[in-house]
């Protein structure tokens, strides 16, 4: 799956982001709208991480989207 996927169906995406990274709130997440930029910065913010942190957990949630049509 690649990023575009994401970005072209973020609405149904917006959930499964949710699920994983509870912290995020509707607000950030429309903020974000598939730019994955912006949610690697909202995850770095949101839980006092580093941007290399939050660049791996969302390349291992990437990973476990790998079913999505």
């Amino acid at each position: 799956m690649n990023w575009d996927q994401v970005e072209g169906n973020w609405k149904q995406f917006k959930g499964k982001v949710k699920e994983q990274w509870g912290k995020l709130t509707d607000d950030h997440l429309d903020t974000i709208a598939g730019k994955r930029d912006q949610l690697a910065g909202k995850i770095q913010e949101s839980y006092g991480i580093s941007k290399d942190e939050a660049e791996k957990q969302i390349a291992e949630w990437e990973k476990e989207q790998k079913d999505y049509k």
